[in-house]
C-alpha cells in the first residue's frame, strides 16, 4: 500500500512537468522564430530638425546619453541634410561633455574634413583645441614607466588646432583665447620634455637628452624655458666631446642671457655639470 500511494502521488507531478516543458518549448521557438526585442528608436520618422532640437532638449538637463542617442541617429539618417554641419558640431561637443574624448576629436576632424568651407569653421579650430586641452595635473614626478610621448600627444595636438585656427582665421573671436592657450601649452610641452631630458641626463643617456633639449629650441622659441634647454644642450655636447657644438650653443647662451647663473667665470672655472644645478631647482 505504501508503494502504490507513492507511484499515485508521482502522477500529477509528472503531467505538471510535461506541461511545463512544453510551455517553455513554445515560448523559445518563439524567440528563435521572431529574434530578440529590437529597442524603440524615437527618432524613427522624425524630421532632422525635430532630432536636433530634441537632443538640445535633454542637453539642458545634461542627459548626455539620451543627447548621444539622438545626434547619433540622426548623424547616420540624415548625412546630407543641411542640418548635417549641425549634427557633427552638437554631437562633438556631447562627445566631450560625456568625457568620451577620443570619440568628441573623431567627429569634429570629420566636421572639418566634410565642410572645409563651412563659415563657423573657426570655430570648429577652436573646439578641437578645446577638446584636447589641459590645464592642471600633467607634469609629474618621472620614472623610468614615465618615458613615453603618449601623455604629450594630445598637448601637441591641442596647440596644432589652435595655431591653425591663428594662421586661418586671424580675425576670429577665438583668436585671442587661442593665443593664450598656445602660450600655455608651449611652456607646458616644453617643461615635460625637458623634464624628460633630465631624466635622461641622469641616466648619462646623453644623445636622447640632447634630442629632447633641441626639440624645445627648434619648436618652442618662445617658451621660458630657452635657457634651461641651452644649458642642457652644454652639458650633453660636453659629455659627447663635441666641442665645436659646445662652444656654438655657449655662445647663444651668453648672448640671450647675459645674466644667468651659468656664465660667471666661477662656474666656468669649476667646470661643473650646468645641467645639475638646474635640476636640483626641481627634485
Amino acid at each position: 500500500m505504501y508503494n502504490l500511494r507513492v507511484i499515485k502521488n508521482l502522477k500529477p507531478l509528472s503531467h505538471m512537468k510535461l506541461l511545463f516543458s512544453l510551455i517553455l518549448s513554445v515560448i523559445l521557438s518563439g524567440c528563435f522564430i521572431f529574434g530578440d526585442p529590437e529597442e524603440f528608436d524615437e527618432t524613427e520618422g522624425r524630421s532632422d530638425a525635430w532630432i536636433i532640437n530634441e537632443a538640445e532638449f535633454y542637453a539642458d538637463s545634461k542627459d548626455w546619453t539620451k543627447v548621444i542617442s539622438y545626434l547619433e541617429a540622426g548623424e547616420k539618417r540624415f548625412p546630407n541634410s543641411k542640418l548635417a554641419p549641425q549634427f557633427k558640431l552638437n554631437l562633438a561637443y556631447a562627445y566631450k561633455e560625456y568625457y568620451r574624448v577620443p570619440e568628441a576629436s573623431a567627429m569634429i576632424n570629420k566636421f572639418i574634413r566634410a565642410h572645409p568651407n563651412h563659415p563657423v569653421m573657426d570655430y570648429a579650430y577652436y573646439f578641437k583645441g578645446i577638446i584636447l586641452f589641459k590645464d592642471k595635473g600633467f607634469v609629474k614626478k618621472l620614472s623610468m614607466q614615465d618615458i613615453s610621448d603618449r601623455d604629450i600627444y594630445q598637448l601637441t595636438q591641442s596647440f596644432n588646432a589652435f595655431k591653425e585656427l591663428t594662421i586661418k582665421f586671424p580675425n576670429s573671436k577665438y583668436f585671442t583665447d587661442s593665443i593664450d592657450r598656445m602660450t600655455y601649452l608651449m611652456n607646458k610641452i616644453s617643461e615635460y620634455e625637458l623634464h624628460v631630458a633630465r631624466f635622461y641626463m641622469r641616466r648619462m643617456a646623453y644623445v636622447a637628452a640632447l634630442n629632447r633639449a633641441k626639440y624645445v629650441i627648434e619648436n618652442y622659441n618662445q617658451s621660458i624655458h630657452q635657457e634651461e634647454a641651452l644649458v642642457i644642450m652644454v652639458s650633453c655636447y660636453k659629455h659627447l666631446k663635441i666641442e665645436d657644438l659646445r662652444k656654438d650653443t655657449e655662445r647663444v647662451l651668453t648672448t640671450n642671457y647675459p645674466n644667468s647663473k651659468f656664465n660667471t667665470k666661477e662656474m666656468f672655472n669649476k667646470q661643473k655639470d650646468w645641467w645639475r644645478f638646474w635640476d636640483s631647482l626641481f627634485n
